[in-house]
């Protein structure tokens, strides 16, 4: 992971590298409700979050949201919190170091790759200025939501140039928007599904993809996040030969009286099983690590909704997180994506740079300057 003791934004003869900073949403420090109410304050408070005018949504947030939330999410996290603390923030960090030994081991130049999270810690400016002390001159940022939204992407966008417009010494500077129909995270995807009904020995009588909800409204003003949903999950069905009549796609963690995008995940899962579907398999492809939505809401709330309503057999498949099939998506993208930098390079050669570097130092150190 980067690390440094660097104080100068720029070193004559420096060694530079390519830094990757991994980004995703984000985990209060701990499941209590002070802790949910900090990370939820953050979070709510984003205008690419809730887009309602700042003085009522203010009110609303500090009113009421925040006095009755906290404590109900915290009861939820708990069920879900491990010994390494936040899966989400555990996971994550495993998926960065895993990326940097891969991409260190397969790319010429050295690479630099670090985690952060849109809200919370660790933050997207901790990390950029991490990356920037190690050297990284060559700054690659990936927002693992694969599919686009403004509530997600574009808010990490946010994060970023807040920071950046800080620095005198603005780095080389690729963005990754999204992956959605990447062939390779389509593969991913359809594997992993493969690979559960092979442990199950059979598949349940419907696949469900659940993705995150977002209110209508954003889609009906240009976001394009329910079309990506809905081509990722066509885009498996196809790869897994499915029938029309085998898959189905549903929206999940809606809340308010404000209409969502639609089906509803939870008022789904209660129709099949009222209508006599037994089994479901339910797999959520736009979160690249598992988390509270995943684990409490999909395999533990959701789970007790469809059974109590006459379902017999629930089967949640786990998010791709830091599996070996993920971690070579994650590193194809990135490489793809860094394509004409010279780390990447065929002419890449660290023992000539050394000594051109070196010689730039003493060079400059000639001249007077001091460093």
């Amino acid at each position: 992971m980067a690390k440094s003791n660097e104080k100068h934004n720029y070193l004559h003869g420096a060694k530079e590298r390519i830094g990757i900073l991994l980004v995703n949403l984000g985990s209060p420090r701990a499941a209590t409700p002070g802790a949910v109410r900090k990370y939820l304050a953050e979070f709510l408070w984003d205008p690419r979050v809730v887009e309602m005018p700042r003085p009522l949504w203010w009110l609303i947030l500090h009113a009421v949201i925040l006095r009755i939330r906290p404590s109900r999410s915290a009861k939820n996290y708990k069920k879900i919190w491990t010994d390494q603390g936040s899966p989400l923030i555990a996971i994550s960090n495993r998926q960065a170091q895993a990326v940097e030994k891969r991409l260190n081991n397969t790319v010429r130049g050295e690479v630099l790759v670090d985690v952060a999270m849109r809200y919370g810690e660790p933050s997207i400016a901790g990390g950029l200025r991490g990356l920037r002390k190690a050297g990284a001159r060559r700054l690659l940022v990936l927002p693992l939501y694969p599919q686009y939204s403004a509530t997600t992407t574009a808010s990490v966008f946010d994060a970023v140039t807040q920071e950046l417009r800080n620095w005198r010494w603005l780095p080389d500077m690729r963005f990754i928007n999204s992956y959605h129909d990447h062939p390779g995270y389509i593969d991913t995807l359809a594997k992993s599904i493969l690979h559960h009904w092979d442990n199950m020995n059979r598949r349940a009588s419907m696949l469900i993809f659940s993705f995150h909800g977002i209110p209508k409204r954003y889609v009906d003003a240009g976001d394009p996040y329910y079309c990506h949903c809905l081509k990722t999950a066509r885009l498996v069905a196809e790869k897994l030969l499915l029938k029309d009549t085998d898959w189905k796609i549903v929206f999940q963690s809606h809340f308010g009286k404000e209409e969502w995008l639609q089906p509803y995940c939870d008022q789904t899962l209660m129709e099949l099983a009222r209508k006599g579907i037994k089994t479901v398999d339910i797999i959520c492809p736009g979160f690249s690590a598992d988390c509270l939505e995943t684990l409490e809401e999909i395999n533990m709330h959701n789970r007790q909704l469809y059974l109590d309503r006459g379902g017999v057999e629930y089967n949640y498949i786990p998010a791709l997180n830091d599996s070996e099939e993920h971690i070579k998506l994650i590193c194809d993208l990135i490489v793809q994506h860094s394509f004409g930098w010279p780390e990447t390079m065929p002419g890449w050669d660290a023992g000539k740079l050394a000594v051109a570097s070196k010689k730039t130092l003493e060079r400059a150190k000639a001249k007077g300057a001091k460093n």
